[in-house]
């Protein structure tokens, strides 16, 4: 909550990202840490520290504009010449898509196997936050973002509206 962090739904944990607030142009740079959000139409969710040094606090939400930079190169470079980032492809990897997450394990259970039914690869990861522990139910498993992207759109079709294409945590 008080660190540089954020959560986004498809960028791998430790990537660093520079997000500029749209309406007053501050800019700041923060450590993905987190999946989420899963509001349709957001596009990452910042921790309170990022969002108050951003202007983002009273509103809620604002336009941003988010460049991944990479996880950070470890170097030998003079302390306070700044990091170096290693790229990478953000379109390929292990991608997954959300049905819905609970905080009993008995719900979650219920609808993986209900899922699990009709959809390859239903399963369910846990999270814990530092308070609560959530189990998310997955289905699918594709190689590409665009893949995961469209059994997104096939789950919302299929009456799953809170469906969202995410990276699988490692």
């Amino acid at each position: 909550m008080y660190a540089m962090t954020a959560a986004h739904k498809t960028l791998p944990f430790g990537t660093y990202v520079n997000v500029r607030n749209l309406t007053n142009s501050r800019k700041i740079k923060v450590r993905i840490n987190d999946r989420g959000p899963f509001a349709r139409g957001r596009i990452i969710d910042l921790s309170y520290t990022a969002a108050k040094k951003l202007g983002i606090v009273g509103p809620g939400t604002a336009n941003v504009e988010i460049v991944a930079l990479g996880a950070i190169v470890q170097s030998k470079a003079p302390e306070g010449t700044g990091r170096s980032y290693a790229s990478t492809n953000y379109y390929q990897g292990n991608f997954t898509v959300q049905i819905a997450a609970f905080s009993e394990w008995e719900n979650a259970q219920k609808l993986k196997q209900k899922l699990a039914q009709s959809y390859k690869n239903t399963h369910i990861t846990t999270y814990y936050d530092g308070y609560d522990t959530f189990y998310r139910v997955r289905v699918g498993r594709c190689s590409t973002l665009e893949q995961a992207n469209r059994y997104e759109e096939f789950m919302i079709q299929n009456g799953f509206k809170d469906a969202y294409a995410i990276a699988e945590d490692n």
